[in-house]
């Protein structure tokens, strides 16, 4: 089984888009027993909070259930316990680092690294409101990890 873990800041808009849009992509291809797939904050901001209303609306706009989503903060105990740490933006990065004590086992990187534009960020919709640009950059994203994958 691969365990991925997405993260964002605060754990309702992003990180919960590729889990819910990557859960979905599995599904669709048979392949969702070979995978553990959450999403997490590096803050406390939103914990407890749904996934962010326009985010929810991109997602069922595009045909993806995200239901029972609660924001909580990312662990320690959750290096361990994925294979992968998926973050958002160098921002996300440094502060998975820091949660995590390091990245001894280079669990660590951005979802853009499985496309053709490798470290660039997902566009964050909390401050620009373009949820098209951000559903764009999940899916490419997760996508191109999918297919790493299998």
């Amino acid at each position: 089984m691969i365990k991925i873990l997405f993260i964002c800041h605060g754990n309702i808009c992003r990180s919960p888009m590729a889990e819910y849009v990557l859960r979905d992509m599995v599904q669709k291809r048979g392949k969702s027993d070979s995978f553990e797939i959450d999403s997490a904050a590096t803050s406390r901001e939103e914990i407890g909070n749904p996934v962010y209303p326009p985010a929810r609306r991109k997602l069922v706009e595009n045909g993806v259930h995200c239901g029972g989503h609660r924001a909580r903060q990312m662990t320690r105990d959750d290096y361990d316990h994925y294979d992968m740490i998926i973050c958002m933006d160098h921002n996300n990065i440094r502060n998975t680092r820091r949660i995590a004590g390091g990245d001894p086992d280079s669990k660590i990187s951005l979802l853009l690294d499985y496309t053709e534009r490798a470290g660039q960020e997902v566009a964050d919709p909390w401050y620009t409101g373009n949820f098209d640009a951000t559903w764009t950059d999940v899916t490419e994203g997760c996508e191109g990890l999918l297919d790493r994958l299998l």
